[in-house]
C-alpha cells in the first residue's frame, strides 16, 4: 500500500469516528483494536443477567400463584371488587368484618372479610371477568340480590351480572348473567314499581336511557321502553316529594369536561315522560365535586341523600355524599355532608384502598341499613402507566450503555495518523489545493479535536480513579433502572394482596410480646405490619416496663396494649377478649418479613385451621429428644414441630389449651426457665383430639421469601447464647415427653405442596 493510500485511510477512519460510523470502519481494518461493539454487547449481556436475578429475587417472590385465581385480567380499568357494609343508619356504616353477629362459624373465613364479590367469583363458574363495579341490591324476601357491572374477558364490555346470599351478605352465590347488548352495559339501577321489577342501566353506546322489566327475576329480562333519548350516563332514580326524579349525566354537551356535569329530569311515573329540569345543567363544574352520580339515592330522617364520585385526581377516586336541601321543578341545592365511614389506610394492600366510586344503601326490615360499595387498589391506567414507566427504564439504561460503549470506543480507537495532517499540508494537488484558508480551518479542527480527544482519553483512562469511577457511575444507574424496568413491567401492581380460600377473605389478629427496651422495634414491626390487608388488630402483650401509648404508633389498624403484672412466656398463650377473630398470628416483635409471606400462612393456615401453620420448623428426634436448628432439618428434609414465634393458630383453642389445668406443670416449667413456651404449645397440639383427626399432621410449614431478625440490630435481645439455649431446649422436649408424650410420629417432606409454599 502506497503512502498517499495509508493517508487516505487514516484520515478516512479519523473522520469515521467523528460521524460515529467508527465500529464499521474498525471491523473492516484488519490491524484494529477490539470494536466498542464488544463493551456495547457486554454491557446488555450483564444488565440481561442482573434483571434476571432482580426478577427471580426479588419480583418472583411476590409473585406467588394465588390457588383461587382464575380468568381475572386486571387491565388499565383497574381490578374492581365489591364489599357490604352494616349500620344503624345510612351515615354510620362498617364492613362485614367488624359485625360479629354475621359470621360463617362453619368456615375457617371467621369472620368473614371484604371483598365479597370479585371477578374470581364469576371466573372460576366460567365467566371471566376482569373486574366487578357498580353493585345495586334488591332485597326480595330474606334474599339479598347484588347486580353490577362485570366487564367479560371475552368482549372487552360490560355485561349485568347477579348474585344471591341467603345469610345476610355473608356469602354470595352468582347466578348468572342477567343482561347482555352488543354494547357496554354499567350501572344497572334496580327498583319494584307496581309489583314489577325494573332494570336502568347505563347504555350511553346505544344513545339512549332504556328500561327492561324482569319477564322472570334475576336472570330474564326484556326492553319495555326508552325513557329518554340521550346518552345519559348513571342514572338514578328516586320518589322524592310527589314526584320520580332522574339524577343523570350527559358529558355530550358542548364544553362540558367530563365527570364534572350533572342534569335533573322529573315525572309523575317512573315510565315517563320526562321534562328537564329548568336549571338543567345543575351541575357543569370541578370534576372533584362530586357530580357524577355514584349510587342510589336515599331517604333518611327525611332527608334526600345523593352520592357522587369525585373524579379529580383520578376516575372515581372516592364517593363524596350530599344532602339536598331543595328540590322542586325549578330550584335545587345541596349541601356536603360526610359519608360516615372510615376508609382504609392501607393503600394498596386493601382491595378499595386507593378509589372507590359507587354506594348503593338501603333499609332492611330490622330497621338497620346495609349498603355495597365497590373499590379498586390501583388508580385509574395503572396497568398502562407501569408498562409506559418500564419502557422508558430499559431503552433509558440501554441507551446510556450505548452512549459509554460509544465514547469508550472513540477513546480507545486508533490514533489519528499523521497521514491525515501530512495531506492537508502538502503543496502539490489535491482535494483542498484550491482553497488554502478552508485548508486551515479543517487543519485546526482536526489538530484541536484530536488534542481534546488524547486529554480526555488521558483523563478518562478505565485504569484511572476517574475513569473507574465514571464507569462504576454509568454502570450503577444503567443496572438500577435495569431492575425498575424489571419491577414495572413484572412486578404487578405494587399490592401485598390477601389470598382468598373457597372464594372468600377473612381477618386475622397479630399478637406479638415484648418490654420498653424493644420500644423501637414494635414502632417498626406495627407500622409494617399494620398495613398487610388480612390483619384487623395488633394485640401488643406488655410484659414489662411503662406501656406505650397506642396512639405513638403509625398504624393502618387499632392497636391494643395488654399490660401484665408478671413478666412471663405464657403470657403470651392467655385468653384475651381482646381478641375477636378465630385466627391469630404470633409474631416475635423482631422478625420483620413480606405482608405477601403472612398472607400466604393465613392462606394455608384457613385450609388447616386445626394445625399450627407457620414459618420456622424444626425436627425433633433422637433418643433422648435434641433441640436443633433448621439446617438440621434441611438436611433431613423433615420437619415435625412449628415454632410458634411465627405461627398461626385457632384463638379459641390454642389459649383455653394452654391455660387448660392439664397445662399447669408446663406452663409452670416454661416460667421457671423463661424459655420453651413454643415447644408446649406443640406437645399440647400433638396430643389433642381436636388435631388428631390427622394424627402426626399437627402442623405445617410456609417458606417465607425472606425474614430479617431486627433484634440482631440492637442489644435487647432474649438469648444470644446459642448454645445455652438449645440445651435449655433440650431439657424441656425431655420434660413435655414426660408429661404429655411424644410428638407426632410422622415426618413431614418439605415441598409436597402443589403450590411449592413449603419448599
Amino acid at each position: 500500500m502506497g503512502e498517499k493510500e495509508k493517508g487516505v485511510k487514516g484520515c478516512g477512519a479519523f473522520l469515521a469516528h467523528k460521524i460515529g460510523w467508527a465500529p464499521l470502519v474498525r471491523l473492516s481494518m484488519a490491524n484494529s483494536r477490539p470494536h466498542p461493539f464488544s463493551f456495547l454487547l457486554g454491557s446488555l449481556i450483564v444488565s440481561l443477567l442482573v434483571g434476571s436475578a432482580y426478577y427471580w429475587i426479588i419480583v418472583a417472590s411476590f409473585l406467588k400463584p394465588d390457588p383461587g385465581f382464575v380468568g381475572c385480567r386486571p387491565d388499565s380499568e383497574g381490578s374492581w371488587s365489591i364489599g357490604i357494609y352494616y349500620g344503624k343508619s345510612p351515615l354510620s356504616l362498617s364492613p362485614i368484618e367488624l359485625q360479629q353477629n354475621r359470621i360463617n362459624a362453619n368456615s375457617s373465613a371467621w369472620p368473614v372479610a371484604n371483598p365479597v364479590l370479585t371477578c374470581k367469583t364469576l371466573s372460576v363458574v366460567g365467566y371471566p371477568s376482569n373486574f366487578v363495579a357498580d353493585p345495586f341490591l334488591y332485597v326480595q324476601d330474606n334474599n339479598l340480590y347484588m347486580f353490577f357491572e362485570s366487564k367479560s374477558t371475552l368482549t372487552m364490555k360490560g355485561d349485568i351480572g347477579v348474585a344471591r346470599s341467603t345469610d345476610q351478605g355473608a356469602t354470595w352465590e352468582f347466578l348468572g348473567i342477567a343482561l347482555t347488548e352488543n354494547w357496554h352495559l354499567s350501572y344497572p339501577f334496580v327498583f319494584n314499581y307496581q309489583n314489577q321489577i325494573y332494570m336502568m342501566p347505563e347504555g350511553n353506546k346505544k344513545g339512549e336511557l332504556r328500561l327492561y322489566r324482569a319477564t322472570k327475576f334475576p336472570l330474564e329480562w326484556k326492553l319495555e321502553k326508552v325513557l329518554i333519548k340521550k346518552p345519559l350516563i348513571d342514572a338514578s332514580m328516586v320518589q322524592y316529594d310527589g314526584f320520580y326524579w332522574l339524577f343523570a349525566s350527559d358529558f355530550t354537551r358542548p364544553g362540558t369536561e367530563k365527570n364534572a356535569e350533572l342534569e335533573i329530569w322529573y315525572s309523575r311515573s317512573p315510565l315517563g315522560p320526562w321534562l328537564q329540569h329548568k336549571k338543567n345543567p345543575i351541575y357543569k363544574a370541578d370534576k372533584s365535586l362530586g357530580a357524577r352520580n355514584a349510587g342510589r339515592l336515599f331517604i333518611y330522617g327525611g332527608s334526600l341523600y345523593r352520592p357522587g364520585q369525585d373524579c379529580g385526581s383520578t376516575y372515581g377516586k372516592r364517593v363524596r355524599l350530599y344532602k339536598v336541601e331543595k328540590l322542586t321543578k325549578d330550584e335545587y341545592k345541596e349541601v356536603p355532608v360526610e359519608l360516615g365511614f372510615e376508609m382504609p389506610r392501607k393503600g394498596r394492600n386493601a382491595w378499595n384502598g386507593n378509589r372507590y366510586h359507587h354506594f348503593d344503601a338501603q333499609q332492611l326490615q330490622s330497621g338497620d341499613w346495609i349498603a355495597v360499595m365497590d373499590g379498586d387498589r390501583v388508580p385509574s391506567g395503572d396497568v398502562t402507566w407501569r408498562f409506559l414507566i418500564g419502557c422508558f427504564c430499559f431503552s433509558f439504561a440501554v441507551s446510556m450503555t450505548a452512549f459509554l460503549g460509544f465514547i469508550r470506543g472513540i477513546l480507545k480507537s486508533v490514533s489519528t495518523s499523521s497521514y491525515c495532517l501530512v495531506l492537508f499540508r502538502r503543496n502539490e494537488s489535491g482535494t483542498f489545493r484550491s482553497y488554502p484558508r478552508f485548508n486551515l480551518k479543517w487543519r485546526k479542527f482536526f489538530n484541536g479535536a484530536y488534542k481534546s480527544r488524547y486529554c480526555l482519553r488521558e483523563k478518562m483512562n478505565s485504569n484511572s480513579w476517574l475513569g473507574m469511577l465514571v464507569f462504576c457511575i454509568f454502570s450503577l444507574v444503567g443496572l438500577a433502572f435495569v431492575c425498575m424496568g424489571v419491577q414495572f413491567l413484572y412486578g404487578g401492581n405494587g399490592a401485598e394482596q390477601a389470598y382468598s380460600y373457597k372464594g372468600q377473605y377473612s381477618k386475622f389478629t397479630m399478637v406479638t410480646m415484648t418490654y420498653e427496651a424493644r420500644l423501637w422495634n414494635l414502632k417498626l414491626y406495627v407500622k409494617h405490619y399494620s398495613r398487610c390487608e388480612s390483619v384487623q388488630e395488633i394485640v401488643v402483650v406488655w410484659n414489662k416496663g411503662a406501656p406505650p401509648d397506642p396512639s405513638e404508633f403509625d398504624s393502618a389498624v387499632p392497636v391494643q396494649i395488654r399490660v401484665e403484672k408478671v413478666n412471663s412466656l405464657n403470657n403470651r398463650f392467655k385468653p384475651d377478649p381482646l381478641i375477636k377473630t378465630r385466627a391469630v398470628f404470633e409474631l416475635d416483635d423482631d422478625i420483620m418479613m413480606t405482608c405477601n409471606d403472612v398472607e400466604k400462612g393465613f392462606r394455608v393456615w384457613r385450609e388447616n385451621p386445626k394445625k399450627i401453620v407457620g414459618f420456622y420448623p424444626r425436627l425433633i428426634d433422637g433418643d433422648p429428644l435434641l433441640y436443633r436448628n433448621e439446617r438440621y432439618a434441611r438436611g433431613k428434609n423433615r420437619y415435625n414441630l412449628i415454632l410458634t414465634g411465627a405461627a398461626f393458630m385457632d384463638s379459641q383453642f390454642a389459649f383455653n389449651k394452654y391455660w387448660s389445668e392439664e397445662a399447669r406443670e408446663g406452663r409452670d416449667f416454661v416460667h421457671k426457665n423463661f424459655n420453651c413456651e413454643d415447644l408446649l404449645m406443640n406437645f399440647l397440639y400433638a396430643n389433642s383430639s381436636y388435631s388428631n383427626l390427622d394424627y402426626g399432621r399437627t402442623v405445617e410449614y410456609v417458606h417465607p421469601a425472606w425474614a430479617i431478625d431486627t433484634s440482631k440490630l440492637s442489644s435487647a435481645a432474649i438469648s444470644r447464647n446459642t448454645q445455652k439455649h438449645y440445651d435449655i431446649r433440650t431439657k424441656c422436649l425431655a420434660k413435655f415427653k414426660e408429661i404429655y408424650g411424644p410428638l407426632p410420629i410422622e415426618k413431614l417432606e418439605f415441598g409436597t405442596r402443589q403450590d411449592k409454599w413449603d419448599k
